[in-house]
């Protein structure tokens, strides 16, 4: 039987690429040098693409599949696939959501406790033999029993709410209207609201066109000079530009950051601030996640060319 063809937007690891390639041709995007030429001479054949969060496809890369069924992303986040094209010519797409959740809701408590706590710098302290010589690392600020707001209560974010339960925090929350599921946190409506009643903002919402720089200006100055903003969802619901801007002027107390625009190549004004914590995309970057979210990009490519529903459809 002839193997379907599918385009292969990144790498995969080995415990997923050797799968892929016993049931598919897969076609490697990110090696080819001229992309065009490449897209010109496989398009025609390619009935799948298996692609990451961040890499999407967009609809240049969809126009030139004519014969284009099914996408797959590797990755809960889905604002890179051109979802508009995709749905005027009945392209299904799916996504890699909760085998996921449990490791960016970690991650995002970890990334509160070591930016609150000071934990990278006062390493640097013992092993520079400042502890020794200056004394004792600068105070810092406990997380326990302060207040939290949770820009979007979704999979993730209601994750990050039970876990900040446990240190007794006040929780609040904004969504595009109350849950059901979380009538013992205190319901916010306007993002803004949140922020000015938080000292720690969680953003963990979906990632859409709607949802751009939700977290701009004025929601970063209600959070205040005491506030820290956490982000472990997409890098467009921040405006880089004002947080930046914020950090550097003390309107903002600190940062914490898994996503950014254009990353890996993030602003390097990022760089020169010791009030934010970045971390290199990996919320969900677990060997136990990652093999399930390969294991899903490849039972969702299956499903669909046996003619079977998506198991975690987007379209």
């Amino acid at each position: 039987m002839t193997k379907p063809e599918i385009l292969q937007m990144g790498p995969y690891p080995a415990w997923d690429q050797t799968p892929l390639d016993a049931e598919y041709t897969a076609h490697r995007y990110f090696e080819a040098d001229d992309k065009a030429a490449f897209l010109a001479e496989v398009g025609p054949r390619i009935r799948g693409i298996a692609t990451r969060g961040e890499l999407g496809a967009n609809a240049q890369i969809i126009a030139a599949c004519p014969k284009l069924e099914v996408i797959s992303v590797y990755g809960v986040g889905f604002d890179a696939v051109d979802l508009d094209a995709c749905r005027a010519r009945g392209i299904r797409v799916s996504n890699t959501p909760d085998v996921l959740t449990n490791d960016v809701a970690d991650l995002g408590i970890a990334m509160m406790l070591a930016q609150s706590r000071g934990v990278i710098g006062a390493e640097t302290w013992v092993k520079d033999g400042s502890w020794a010589s200056k004394g004792l690392y600068p105070l810092k600020r406990r997380v326990w029993g302060r207040r939290v707001g949770v820009l979007g209560l979704g999979r993730i974010g209601f994750e990050v709410a039970k876990r900040l339960a446990g240190f007794d925090m006040d929780i609040a929350y904004s969504d595009i209207g109350a849950k059901d599921y979380a009538s013992q946190w205190q319901f916010i409506p306007d993002p803004v609201a949140l922020a000015q009643r938080s000292d720690f903002l969680f953003v963990t919402l979906a990632a859409s066109a709607a949802t751009r720089h939700v977290v701009g200006k004025s929601v970063i100055e209600a959070l205040g000079p005491e506030g820290m903003l956490i982000n472990i969802s997409r890098a467009s619901n921040i405006d880089e530009n004002a947080l930046i801007e914020a950090l550097g002027s003390g309107q903002l107390g600190a940062a914490a950051l898994d996503v950014f625009e254009g990353e890996p190549k993030l602003d390097p004004r990022f760089l020169t601030l010791d009030n934010v914590l970045l971390q290199p995309h990996h919320a969900s970057g677990t060997v136990e996640t990652r093999q399930a979210m390969g294991q899903l990009v490849r039972d969702n490519l299956a499903a669909h060319f046996a003619g079977r529903p998506l198991l975690t459809p987007v379209l």
